[in-house]
């Protein structure tokens, strides 16, 4: 028999209520099922004692919307309205519960204008800060179509799916970001602490300091405005970068064609960009949206400059009466699969499912190499290191044999 955990969940009850409480079953799902039976519509459920798993909140810094809290935010939504719960209420429900204040803020505001008569996707439209377009657009396109449900609970598992393959990529660029940051801080513990007893050594001995040497001497003496000097240029880079990108099309352009020619990333980034293309695409087809409207939208949903300027040439073409798989071609970006299995979309009248199958076969793809990206930079890391304190040592010690030969002579 298998061993029975304690869940905590918050369910919407029978009365429409939001009901909280705890329940014994061998997993997740299991939970989830039990509570279905009984009527309820599970919003969270999560095992005890997993307090350390919490998002940690700092005074000040919270209130961002994160791609995790938006899939969480369109999976409860697409439960509640497949229920058969009215919007209104489904809305006051995620109002009450959401963690992220900008998000709970928006919500609010949709639901007061969706109360006032709006409809649901003019009132996202006013939050597109907050409501990513793609989540929009499909919105949109159930309402006209009589299935906001199956549009919500498409847009769940999009979210679901994108924050699953982040995730991904972000472990694989954990290891050597800390290893890095570990390497800045020791060279400047180094040149900070260990340098000028070795310096004061060297000055006892007498002699003059190898070239090596004496350049970590005179870096140890400015650390005091080479410290400062980095910091300063690496936060100015920073803010410059973060408003370019907001600001300037051109340079986000010039970015990501510099993104895709980067050894080993390089690969990983156009996987993954044609990954959130195909899925984009797909679910928009498949949801109604009128295919110049869904091109101009996953242009710019990608979160890749490369493919939205590529999408508005697409866009040119097949108002000229050509076929997007013609227009696909002549953009290098997208590769023979993904056009010719567009193609086949196309003659089949099955452009959407083959679409989905494309962003499978790339989420796939991301998986694995996420995986090699991480077996291979794991021991180059290690090398970096060596490299850097066997330099640094090597440096320190070659006074030693000059010393020992003036001794000798």
């Amino acid at each position: 028999m298998p061993t029975t955990k304690t869940f905590t969940y918050s369910a919407i009850d029978a009365t429409g209520k939001k009901a909280k409480g705890t329940i014994e079953a061998p997993n997740e799902a299991a939970a989830t099922h039990m509570l279905r039976s009984r009527g309820e519509v599970p919003l969270e459920v999560a095992e005890t004692g997993h307090g350390l798993q919490k998002n940690i909140t700092i005074p000040g810094l919270g209130g961002r919307t994160k791609l995790k809290d938006l899939a969480v935010f369109a999976r409860q939504f697409a439960t509640m309205t497949a229920s058969g719960m009215s919007l209104l209420r489904s809305l006051a429900i995620l109002e009450e519960q959401t963690s992220a204040l900008s998000l709970k803020k928006a919500t609010a505001e949709v639901r007061a204008d969706v109360a006032a008569g709006g409809g649901l996707s003019q009132s996202m439209a006013k939050h597109d800060r907050i409501f990513p377009r793609l989540m929009i657009a499909m919105i949109r396109a159930g309402e006209a179509g009589g299935m906001i449900d199956k549009a919500l609970e498409q847009i769940a598992e999009s979210l679901e799916k994108d924050t699953v393959l982040r995730g991904k990529i972000k472990a694989a660029l954990t290891y050597p970001a800390i290893v890095l940051g570990f390497t800045f801080v020791m060279i400047a513990g180094v040149l900070i602490f260990i340098v000028p007893i070795f310096e004061g050594m060297f000055k006892s001995l007498g002699g003059a300091l190898p070239a090596p040497t004496q350049f970590l001497v005179t870096a140890s003496h400015n650390m005091g405005w080479i410290g400062p000097l980095v910091i300063g240029v690496s936060v100015a880079w920073t803010v410059f970068y973060k408003r370019q990108t907001r600001t300037s099309e051109n340079f986000r352009l010039r970015v990501d064609q510099i993104k895709m020619r980067l050894p080993v990333f390089g690969q990983l980034l156009r996987k993954l960009a044609m990954s959130r293309f195909s899925r984009n695409l797909g679910l928009l087809l498949n949801v109604g949206v009128p295919v110049m409207q869904a091109l101009a939208v996953v242009g710019e949903t990608t979160g890749n400059e490369v493919i939205n300027a590529a999408m508005k040439d697409v866009q040119a073409t097949v108002r000229d009466g050509q076929t997007m798989s013609t227009a696909l071609r002549r953009h290098p970006i997208f590769p023979t699969m993904v056009t010719q299995m567009i193609e086949v979309g196309e003659e089949s009248g099955q452009i959407s499912q083959m679409l989905d199958k494309v962003a499978d076969f790339y989420d796939r793809e991301v998986d694995t190499s996420a995986e090699s990206l991480t077996a291979s930079i794991e021991p180059i890391m290690v090398v970096v290191m060596g490299t850097v304190v066997g330099g640094m040592v090597i440096c320190l010690y070659l006074p030693m044999f000059t010393i020992g030969q003036s001794i000798q002579g």
